[in-house]
């Protein structure tokens, strides 16, 4: 009886997320071009998802990929990696494909460049 109960007093879903099917072909594949990165200037305002950007994070912006997707980015030219998660939009800035935070780019020896060419692999 008290299963019913909650059952029936719980709160409905209201809001189910919505990936493409566009987004859904093209998480096996991986991807490459170049990254930058962003941090004090964008440190604490809210992201596309609704979340305070925090610069420690290990957080990222892309254009397309579903928020929550969590993808390895490459520095193809010192070879180190890092795992981050997708909790942004952008990068707005021409030929870029990812935008990392600060503690991220630092992780793959991006900070001093300012940007890398990356391979990035979605997991």
């Amino acid at each position: 009886m008290a299963l019913a109960i909650a059952l029936l007093t719980a709160p409905a879903l209201t809001q189910v997320p919505f990936v493409s099917a566009e987004a859904v072909a093209g998480a096996s594949k991986a991807r490459a071009g170049n990254a930058s990165y962003y941090g004090t200037r964008f440190h604490g305002r809210r992201t596309a998802n609704g979340e305070r950007f925090n610069m420690n994070a290990m957080t990222a912006a892309h254009k397309s990929l579903p928020f929550g997707t969590k993808v390895r980015v490459t520095n193809r030219r010192n070879g180190k990696s890092v795992v981050v998660r997708i909790n942004d939009r952008g990068p707005y800035a021409h030929g870029r494909v990812i935008d990392l935070s600060k503690a991220a780019a630092s992780r793959i020896g991006m900070i001093h460049s300012g940007t890398a060419p990356v391979q990035i692999d979605i997991l």
